[in-house]
């Protein structure tokens, strides 16, 4: 499929895949008729303008809010009618525009806490501090030490959580979201906040996601980082599909540097 190519076809080797997504607010359209698909050991970028649905998309993908119309499968199975909390079940992971960290907590137990889920010890074992619980959760600390590390957050490991600058505490929920395994994640704009350096630090975390196999559906503002680690990348204007393809294909795209990219270029100058 080509930058020019907006009417997505079915993908039976999709990851995700996205039908006829529409919503309506008041009889205003948010999103209009949206198809697109998510591939495998990709990353996927979703891009557009402020206000053009692309977190709407992602609420609506994940059943935060409901659909009007429009079918979303992830794995095969369709997603209708199943809660968030099913769905994170399933390994469709997603984070929030504003960082989400726990209070009252450390920085790195908040990244143990995405591993909750998939816990293989009971609440009682726990509780009472049982061998196997022991080493579950010297395990799982280990791991946790190795993600802040990956990220340069270690040395904040005992920090609390809330005290920690926001781009950190947005670094925090990536690796927090990592925790939990992810089927699929998604990523609602996790470099809003960040500095050049962390930027940088978190391309080359998504790359290493992307290298262990975990597909990413990413939403995207920082128009460098979108085009230095996506590999496939859907553009929104108005609630409604423009184009879809390569960094390159839609770089060149003139919907698209209208939409977007002209915009941007625009209020610059």
């Amino acid at each position: 499929m080509t930058a020019i190519d907006v009417q997505a076809t079915a993908d039976t080797n999709a990851i995700l895949s996205v039908r006829g997504l529409a919503k309506s607010f008041g009889g205003l359209k948010a999103i209009n008729d949206v198809s697109f698909d998510a591939a495998p050991g990709q990353i996927t970028a979703m891009i557009g303008p402020n206000g053009a649905g692309k977190t709407t998309v992602f609420n609506l993908v994940t059943n935060i809010m409901p659909r009007d119309a429009g079918r979303v499968t992830f794995l095969g199975r369709d997603l209708a009618g199943l809660s968030p909390v099913r769905i994170a079940n399933l390994g469709l992971i997603r984070t929030f525009q504003s960082a989400r960290v726990f209070p009252g907590m450390t920085a790195i137990e908040n990244v143990m806490v995405g591993n909750h889920r998939l816990a293989a010890h009971s609440l009682p074992s726990q509780m009472l501090w049982l061998a196997g619980a022991r080493n579950e959760e010297r395990q799982l600390r280990r791991r946790a030490e190795e993600m802040l590390e990956l990220v340069g957050l270690l040395q904040f490991a005992q920090a609390h959580a809330t005290e920690l600058p926001m781009g950190a505490q947005k670094l925090l929920e990536v690796v927090r979201a990592l925790m939990a395994q992810p089927k699929l994640l998604c990523l609602d704009e996790p470099a809003a906040g960040l500095n050049d350096t962390e930027t940088a630090g978190l391309a080359n975390l998504l790359r290493a996601i992307r290298s262990l196999g975990i597909p990413v559906l990413v939403v995207e503002h920082n128009m460098s980082l979108v085009m230095n680690v996506a590999d496939r990348i859907v553009v929104l204007d108005s609630g409604a599909l423009i184009a879809t393809g390569t960094p390159a294909e839609v770089q060149n795209d003139s919907r698209v540097i209208e939409a977007y990219l002209g915009r941007e270029n625009h209020a610059a100058s």
